[in-house]
């Protein structure tokens, strides 16, 4: 595992040590989790942005478009 150092202002640590006591967790759980999931939300909005395109240029323009397609 790596060390990552990371200045946030003191009123955002405050807050994350109230919810770190709140949680009965580690705040340098909460920060993992919380970075883990803003890579996997980035990740999946670059391959929304493929895909979408790629999906309309084959008339998939709605959810009911897809379901129509699958069922």
């Amino acid at each position: 595992m790596t060390t990552l150092t990371l200045r946030i202002p003191d009123e955002l640590k405050e807050q994350l040590e109230e919810l770190s006591r709140q949680l009965h967790r580690p705040t340098s759980e909460l920060v993992r989790e919380s970075i883990r999931r803003y890579v996997v939300t980035e990740q999946l909005k670059a391959i929304r942005g493929v895909t979408v395109p790629l999906a309309e240029a084959q008339g998939f323009l709605t959810d009911e478009d897809i379901f129509k397609a699958v069922s």
